[in-house]
C-alpha cells in the first residue's frame, strides 16, 4: 500500500514511466530536496502580450494549444523535464530527476528544434494575422531541486542563480534568438555556432554577463546518438548496452510515445518564476 501511495504521489509530477522507475529503485526520489548541476531553458512567445490584448479568448487558447503541443513533443523527444508553464512561458531543465549525459547539448539541440518549429507555426499564425515568434534563454549551473509548497499542494521546482540567468536571457532575446551564457557555450563549443551579443546587465546580477546567440549547428558537429534512452540513473542505453537493456528502453520509448497526450504530467505549475520580476 505504501508503494502504491508513493507511486500515486510521484505521478502528480512525472510521467507514469518515470514514476514507476523511481518506485522500482531505478532512480532516487526527486521530491527529496537535493542539489544538482542542471541546464535550464526558458522560452516564451514574442508578441504574445499584444496578441492576447486584441484577440478573442478562444483564439488565444487555440494558439496556446498549438504551441504547447509542439514544444511539449520536442521536450519529451530530448528527455527534458518541463518544470512549469505559465501562459506562453515555459521552463525546462536537463539532468534531473534522472541524470542524463550531455545535458547542455540536449538543451541546445532542443532549442534549435523549437526555433524551427516556431517558425513553421509562425507562418501559419501570420495567415490569421498573428505576429508571434519565439525567444529562448539557456544557462548551466547548480540548482536546489525538490518539492516546494505545503501539505496538499506541492510542486516540483528548481531554485538557483542558474534559473534566474536563463530567465533573464530569455527576457532580452529578440524574436528567433537563442541566447546562452558563456558557461553554457563553453560546454557546446564543438557543436554550436554562436555569435557574441555583448556583456549584458541583468537584474539580480552584480556584473554584466557575456552573452551569445546560437545561430545553428557547426557543419562538423557530431550527430546525436540514435539510442539516447535512459535505463536508470547515469546509465545510457546505446549500441554497447546488453540486448536486455536496449529492449527495455525500446519498450519504455513505445510507452512514452503512446502516452504523448499526457506530457503535462511533467508540467506542475512552478514556484520560482524569475520572469515575474518587473
Amino acid at each position: 500500500m505504501a508503494q502504491l501511495d508513493r507511486l500515486s504521489r510521484l505521478k502528480r509530477f512525472f510521467s507514469p514511466q518515470l514514476a514507476e522507475l523511481i518506485v522500482d529503485g531505478g532512480a532516487e526520489d526527486p521530491l527529496q530536496t537535493h542539489r544538482r548541476e542542471v541546464t535550464v531553458v526558458f522560452l516564451d512567445l514574442r508578441g504574445f502580450t499584444a496578441f492576447a490584448e486584441t484577440a478573442e479568448p478562444e483564439e488565444v487558447m487555440g494558439v496556446l494549444r498549438e504551441y504547447h503541443a509542439a514544444m511539449g513533443a520536442l521536450i519529451l523527444a530530448h528527455e527534458g523535464t518541463l518544470e512549469r508553464f505559465a501562459g506562453d512561458g515555459m521552463m525546462v531543465f536537463f539532468n534531473d530527476p534522472v541524470p542524463v549525459p550531455n545535458a547542455p547539448e540536449r538543451a541546445v539541440r532542443m532549442a534549435l528544434a523549437m526555433r524551427d518549429r516556431a517558425r513553421e507555426l509562425g507562418a501559419r499564425w501570420r495567415k490569421r494575422g498573428y505576429e508571434l515568434d519565439i525567444g529562448i534563454g539557456i544557462a548551466q549551473g547548480f540548482a536546489t531541486i525538490g518539492a516546494i509548497g505545503f501539505e496538499g499542494r506541492l510542486d516540483y521546482g528548481a531554485i538557483g542563480t542558474v534559473t534566474n540567468l536563463a530567465a533573464r536571457l530569455c527576457g532580452v532575446a529578440k524574436p528567433g534568438q537563442i541566447l546562452v551564457s558563456q558557461r553554457l557555450l563553453g560546454a557546446v563549443e564543438a557543436l554550436a555556432e554562436a555569435e557574441p551579443v555583448g556583456e549584458l546587465p541583468f537584474k539580480g546580477f552584480s556584473k554584466p554577463m557575456p552573452t551569445f546567440n546560437v545561430v545553428g549547428l557547426k557543419a562538423s558537429s557530431p550527430e546525436p546518438p540514435r539510442e539516447a534512452e535512459l535505463a536508470g540513473p547515469g546509465f545510457r542505453v546505446g549500441p554497447s548496452a546488453p540486448p536486455s537493456a536496449r529492449g527495455g528502453a525500446q519498450q519504455r520509448e513505445g510507452s512514452r510515445r503512446g502516452g504523448a497526450r499526457s506530457w503535462r504530467a511533467r508540467c506542475p505549475s512552478g514556484s520560482t518564476d524569475a520572469r515575474r520580476d518587473p
